[in-house]
């Protein structure tokens, strides 16, 4: 049974004991990651068999003692049983933006293990709410081939209209905005350094358009800077981003502890007993 929730429900400061109190909130889509999404999606992964490793790159000059190396960049790197499919956790590592926002997690897949490519990526950063990684990646993990294309753009639009989220006017079957106007996704322009194996992202001529790629952001004040982005390189099979999508605009409510400072006001609450 879904908790009613309640906009006037107040909310304890911080707190920094394991006995902070558990909220149940909506939307989803603006209920942030309750700084737990490294743990969210990681036990989920290793769950579901995924084997995970730890990969750290330095550097050490001459004469300098082993304590002092200085390390560049450290990696949690989760592996498939397939070794087809593969998630970075990525934050601690050196920065990669969406917009002005630090990639937390990278989640590939390729469609022969002697590749060793990735045939589509996808970009998650911090307060992407960790049900919705969850989901993706146990979609992605379901799947007998991570890159073989199923269904359409219109699965995605299809996913959150049916939450009640609507279509954009100048774009009905690739893009749609949720009831609050604050969060989006569109099938658009990808950001830079999004690695896909498509080689029209490396030919194109210079006034071609490269594929497009499905794209989602969080403004809950506009202009503001977001809340959260995602983005999916144009190979991403539409099935798993409407999956994506799907849980983003589900309408169940979720356990929070902590909420993001700029949503707190568009959230509906209710002590969780």
């Amino acid at each position: 049974m879904e908790a009613p929730l309640n906009a006037d429900s107040p909310l304890d400061p911080p707190a920094t004991t394991s006995a902070q109190r558990r909220y149940w909130v909506g939307p989803r889509h603006l209920a942030g990651d309750d700084g737990r999404l490294y743990d969210a999606v990681a036990d989920t992964l290793t769950g579901l068999g995924w084997t995970s490793l730890t990969i750290i790159r330095g550097r050490q000059e001459p004469d300098e003692e082993p304590e002092d190396r200085q390390v560049l960049r450290s990696t949690v790197l989760h592996i498939s049983p397939d070794t087809l499919r593969w998630a970075q956790w990525i934050l601690a590592d050196e920065p990669f933006y969406l917009g002005d926002l630090p990639v937390a997690w990278q989640i590939s897949a390729r469609g022969d293990v002697g590749s060793p490519l990735a045939q589509w990526s996808a970009y998650f950063t911090p307060e992407v709410p960790g049900e919705v990684l969850v989901d993706f990646v146990t979609a992605l993990d379901a799947r007998d081939q991570p890159v073989f294309p199923f269904g359409g753009p219109e699965a995605v639009v299809d996913a959150v209209t049916a939450h009640g989220w609507i279509r954009d006017v100048d774009q009905p079957a690739t893009a749609a905005i949720d009831p609050t106007f604050a969060t989006h996704i569109s099938l658009g322009d990808v950001p830079s350094l999004i690695q896909d194996a498509d080689p029209r992202t490396l030919t194109k001529e210079a006034d071609e358009r490269e594929p497009a790629g499905w794209q989602a952001w969080a403004e809950p004040v506009l202009g503001a800077r977001c809340l959260w982005a995602a983005s999916f390189s144009s190979s991403t099979p539409d099935d798993l981003v409407a999956a994506f999508a799907g849980s983003l605009s589900s309408t169940a409510p979720v356990l929070r502890r902590l909420l993001p400072d700029s949503t707190q006001d568009l959230l509906l609450r209710a002590p969780a007993t």
